[in-house]
């Protein structure tokens, strides 16, 4: 087997260690996750570890073996909530992101939704109507060219699952923060891409 072959299996058998762990310690951290893998498998050289885009396709395709149609029915619910959400705040032009969109979200995780407004007190106006209780944080995002950018955010429950409303400027619709997993532009999906993956998952 070549160095380059070797390599590969290494990466693979990392990822798919890593993925475990994350699926079954509920851990959402990629680093700590291959760190940890890492050490069970004894792979210690960073050159033969896998980026955070192949842990989180072997997550994916971990969940979706394991998980099956329970985890099909929770990510159905978490974006009809995520649906009911982005009509409340559908002035801000809401785009659901993170482990929901793409379909292996749980009710421990919750829904992340990005919003965009000037004025992040123009969201607390509609959270204060609704009289929804929240809590204030903060979320440190990339964009493109090496900018960083710190940007308010209000975390609430609904139900049992929480919910994190994180409040950009509104010129970044059209520049988006970078995923941090593949380092793309992170557009997420708006109101009717959320109600299209919907209707395809249950045609009924």
């Amino acid at each position: 087997m070549s160095g380059r072959d070797r390599s590969s299996v290494m990466k693979e058998r990392l990822a798919y260690e890593a993925a475990r762990i994350m699926v079954e310690q509920a851990l959402p951290d990629f680093e700590s996750a291959r760190r940890k893998a890492a050490e069970r498998t004894g792979v210690l050289d960073r050159r033969h570890w896998p980026s955070n885009e192949v842990i989180r396709d072997a997550v994916l395709t971990q969940r979706r073996l394991f998980l099956g149609s329970a985890q099909a029915r929770e990510s159905q619910t978490l974006r009809r909530e995520a649906v009911q959400a982005m009509r409340m705040f559908e002035d801000f032009h809401p785009r659901l992101i993170g482990s929901v969109l793409m379909g292996v979200g749980d009710r421990h995780g919750g829904v992340e939704l990005f919003l965009f407004a000037d004025r992040p007190e123009d969201v607390l106006f509609v959270l204060a109507e609704k009289r929804i209780p929240w809590r204030e944080a903060e979320r440190a995002l990339r964009y493109s060219g090496g900018q960083r950018g710190t940007h308010p955010a209000f975390r609430f429950m609904a139900g049992e699952t929480p919910f994190e409303l994180i409040v950009l400027p509104a010129r970044a619709r059209r520049h988006p923060p970078l995923d941090p997993i593949t380092d793309r532009p992170r557009l997420g999906a708006d109101l009717a891409e959320v109600e299209r993956m919907l209707s395809e998952a249950d045609p009924g």
